[in-house]
């Protein structure tokens, strides 16, 4: 606030005994009155304040000065708490606002600091009904005359003293459409005057955002004023806190909630920071996982083009394998059919021969005796005798080699080598041993034949003796 010199007038009449202000009207009429010096001086440390009793002896209406104006805050509140209350309660017995007002304005003009504004700070808590309306419109213009600005504040007695404190107020204004420098001021019953006037253009000088706050508070235009609250959002940047009622601990809580803007700050740009670089990491991590996963796809695909010839070859040699056994399995199969057909063919020749030998057995001895009958007459017959003999010799040895390659394959035991020597077959294998087991009982069977008919045979030659 600019450098001002401040009157505070005090009604110190026998109205101010009244408790409709806790504790009454008196100390509440103090505690503002404190408030206001405390902001005054601590705004401006070249600002003065004065102290004047409006009703200034016993038994009269004249006016006290307390204190000049002065910057001894310790002098100003010794001489508030010593405020007596004075007059027999009758009307006469009042204030006397326009003459408090002439002599906080002489107290002005005699001030130290000639540079500073001129304000009256003005208490009413009793009726002004022995003071004439006209008189307070002349008290309010000779103050706008005089450059000094004047705040009333009303504590009770608002039905009386409405009008003539209306008119004192706008004359101290002007008519000229000027800013309004001067307000009144009104307190509701039960309210504390100083959680009024603490958010009041009383206390911030006629700012016009604090008079806003008072939410319609009463100025020259006649308003009640009975709204006050909200002064908190005015200190918020001091916590809250009254920098005029303790400037230290308004400044540290302004530096400390400084401090406190300025690391959440911080904070807020450091998330964004880290925010910004894990955005830019995921957009950088991104085309490498894109990249990564394209190579696993390309390797997988790699892996199933390699394993499809593998697959494929190993199917070709299962076919392979399968055909091989499949191939061993005909090899085998047509090995025994031939083995078959050689017994076969061998049954059937062995019969021939036998029947050839009967015959030949049988025509023997009709020979001989034609040829002991003959004597053997003619040579020819021998030569012939002798080529068939040679011949049947031939197909004797013929048959006698025919016949043992057929032994050797229906013997078990050589096919069984044999088989074992071709490549990928298995002598073990299940179907081979049925097989030999086969070739083994058919051989057996072929032996049990040929016995048979060697027994017939050599049955039928002593038949053929005997005859």
């Amino acid at each position: 606030m600019p450098l001002e010199s401040c009157m505070i007038l005090l009604d110190n009449s026998q109205y101010m005994r009244n408790g409709d202000y806790l504790p009454s009207r008196l100390s509440a009429q103090q505690d503002a009155a404190n408030l206001l010096v405390s902001h005054k001086t601590q705004s401006n440390p070249e600002s003065t304040v004065g102290v004047i009793l409006m009703n200034g002896g016993c038994f009269t209406a004249g006016v006290e000065l307390l204190v000049s104006p002065t910057d001894d805050v310790g002098k100003i509140l010794s001489a508030l708490h010593g405020v007596p209350l004075r007059g027999e309660g009758d009307m006469e017995s009042g204030v006397d606002v326009p003459a408090s007002v002439q002599v906080a304005s002489l107290a002005l003009k005699h001030r130290r600091n000639k540079n500073g504004q001129q304000r009256i700070v003005m208490f009413v808590g009793s009726p002004l009904s022995n003071v004439d309306k006209k008189i307070m419109v002349k008290a309010g213009k000779a103050l706008k005359k005089n450059n000094v600005k004047i705040d009333v504040v009303a504590m009770g007695e608002w039905e009386e003293n409405q009008e003539k404190l209306e008119a004192l107020v706008d004359a101290a204004n002007g008519s000229n459409g000027e800013e309004k420098t001067c307000h009144l001021i009104t307190i509701p019953a039960g309210t504390l005057p100083s959680d009024i006037l603490i958010s009041s253009p009383v206390v911030h000088g006629g700012d016009a955002a604090a008079a806003a706050a008072m939410g319609g508070m009463g100025t020259s235009s006649g308003g009640t004023g009975g709204g006050g609250g909200g002064g908190g959002h005015d200190f918020a940047e001091y916590g809250g806190v009254d920098p005029n009622l303790d400037p230290e601990l308004a400044m540290a809580l302004r530096i400390s909630m400084e401090e406190e803007r300025a690391r959440q700050e911080r904070i807020a740009r450091e998330n964004q920071q880290q925010e910004q670089e894990q955005q830019q990491q995921k957009q950088q991590q991104q085309p490498v996982e894109e990249q990564g996963e394209e190579r696993e796809e390309s390797q997988d695909n790699d892996v199933k083009m390699e394993d499809a010839p593998a697959e494929t070859e190993n199917v070709a040699s299962v076919a392979n394998a399968a055909e091989d056994i499949g191939d061993e399995d005909a090899m085998l199969q047509q090995a025994l059919a031939m083995s078959m057909a050689d017994a076969q063919v061998q049954e059937e020749e062995q019969t021939m021969t036998s029947t050839s030998s009967a015959t030949n057995q049988a025509s023997m001895p009709q020979k001989q005796d034609n040829h002991e009958s003959n004597e053997y007459d003619d040579d020819g017959d021998d030569d012939a005798a002798m080529q068939m003999a040679l011949a049947m010799s031939m197909a004797d040895n013929h048959d006698s080699t025919a016949e043992q390659g057929l032994q050797r394959f229906q013997d078990p035991e050589f096919v069984n080598q044999l088989l074992g020597s071709l490549p990928g077959v298995d002598p073990n294998d299940s179907s081979i041993q049925k097989a030999l087991e086969n070739l083994e009982k058919a051989n057996q069977q072929d032996k049990n034949k040929e016995e048979d008919k060697n027994d017939e045979k050599d049955d039928n030659d002593d038949d053929n003796g005997k005859k």
